[in-house]
């Protein structure tokens, strides 16, 4: 039926002609009516409702724009223009472009399918979106672009800030102490915070988070840390598993092309943050100024087949979620722990799109997770998984906890959890405050192997891809 219904959308496409449910906005008046009308559109679009990646999306059906999720549409100035949707779901949605007062009926079955048409009577960049409440937060919006002026425009790109969860450094086995050397350097780069828009961030060794350090405990360590030349702010490092001033961050208060150093003993054992401590201290943590330092207590850890690198952060930013260009910093929603970006590993793409988490069936995997904060305590849970040891705060030398679903971590504080994968597929990483996913939280590991069916076995297919 659904493939019918969209032949039928592409049929009159090429016909020129919208001969189903039409609303139908053109110089100012809107009708809407589900007689079959004759209207002859100068361009054409089809796109069908479904869910991916866990976020409710429109899918370009025909064309260049087949198989994109919101696609961008491109029509020129004084065009007028028909945009077809297919329910592909079955939830209920309606599309409209707002800015041409081109709204559809809704559809509530799946297989049904509505039309707009409108004259795109004014240039610039506008949205089409659902109007059902808390779909355009659910990921149903896209843009459409009138006059094509902003298409030959570049998205602004920035470099890739992201830090690899797979620098993890040589687990440190049964050596005994040592002295060691850690450098640092404070970077302000302009970097990618997701597809086209950027943000200034700043950066140890320019990462987000900066880069995971791994010691014994027993070990003597000496930290450098300069500060790059075309900085325009003093940093600092405060290292959580420092005994002295400031865990070094008193010390290490340097101006622009500066250096300063200070050397310390690893005394205890456990999993701890380290973070800039200059004034604003929450504005340069939120920045991106954070990362871990692993202590490994005598004898090293357990040995696993999997380690991985992941920290939570917050952007506080002028302009809104999803806005395209630079953003900035905004003082007020930090005072106000309203951010408008979460993200694991510094940008929306990194844990999903930039690097790729992998691991096989049967093998056992250890995250090393923290919260850099500086505002929001994580709720970490791995959706299809259980943690079959969680290390609570850190601690590496207490009895982990053991089949936990969620575990709750605090702003500058850690833990590590443990857990076998027994059968394939894409689990997810979250926080459990799931709001924040339509903020940009989220990350997959892929698991490969054969299926196991005495621990997973399905029985239906679903209708629409649940992110899952």
């Amino acid at each position: 039926m659904e493939r019918k219904l969209i032949s039928r959308l592409v049929a009159c496409a090429v016909l020129g002609l919208a001969s189903v449910s039409v609303a139908y906005a053109a110089t100012g008046h809107e009708h809407s009516s589900s007689t079959s009308v004759q209207i002859r559109p100068d361009v054409t679009y089809t796109l069908r409702t479904d869910i991916a990646d866990g976020k409710l999306v429109f899918i370009g059906e025909t064309g260049a724009i087949k198989g994109k999720v919101n696609p961008q549409l491109v029509v020129a100035e004084g065009a007028v223009v028909q945009i077809n949707l297919v329910n592909g779901d079955g939830a209920t949605h309606d599309i409209s472009v707002p800015d041409f007062s081109a709204k559809s009926n809704q559809l509530n079955a799946k297989g049904s399918s509505t039309s707009i048409v409108f004259k795109a009577n004014k240039k610039g960049d506008f949205q089409y979106i659902c109007t059902l409440p808390g779909h355009v937060q659910a990921g149903m919006i896209g843009k459409i672009t009138v006059g094509g002026g902003s298409v030959a425009k570049q998205a602004p790109k920035g470099v890739d800030i992201s830090a690899s969860p797979f620098d993890v450094g040589q687990p440190v086995g049964k050596r005994g102490p040592q002295k060691m050397t850690v450098n640092l350097e404070t970077t302000e780069v302009l970097g990618q915070l997701a597809d086209g828009s950027t943000y200034k961030y700043w950066t140890f060794n320019n990462k987000v988070p900066g880069p995971f350090i791994r010691t014994r405990v027993g070990d003597t360590v000496t930290v450098n840390m300069a500060n790059a030349k075309d900085s325009h702010m003093i940093h600092s490092v405060d290292f959580h598993a420092v005994t002295g001033p400031g865990g070094g961050a008193a010390v290490t208060q340097a101006a622009p092309g500066s250096k300063k150093s200070f050397t310390f003993k690893a005394l205890n054992p456990g999993l701890y943050v380290y973070h800039c401590a200059t004034p604003m201290v929450a504005q340069h943590i939120s920045n991106g100024m954070y990362g871990m330092i692993l202590v490994e207590p005598e004898g090293g850890l357990p040995k696993v087949d999997r380690e991985f690198y992941v920290m939570q952060g917050e952007l506080y930013t002028a302009q809104r979620h999803g806005t395209q260009g630079e953003n900035e910093f905004s003082l007020d929603k930090l005072l106000a722990e309203q951010p408008e970006h979460l993200m694991f590993n510094g940008n929306h793409d990194a844990l999903t799109k930039t690097h790729r988490m992998e691991a096989k069936v049967g093998e056992t995997v250890r995250i090393f997770f923290g919260v850099g904060g500086p505002n929001a305590t994580s709720s970490f849970h791995v959706i299809g998984e259980i943690f079959d040891r969680v290390y609570s705060m850190g601690d590496l030398t207490s009895a982990p906890l053991q089949n936990v679903q969620t575990t709750t971590v605090a702003p500058g504080g850690a833990t590590m959890v443990e857990f076998k994968v027994e059968a394939p597929g894409r689990l997810i990483l979250v926080d459990h405050a799931l709001s924040r996913m339509e903020k940009g939280l989220v990350g997959f590991l892929h698991v490969d192997g054969p299926e196991n069916a005495d621990v997973f076995r399905a029985h239906s297919k679903p209708d629409g891809d649940s992110g899952h």
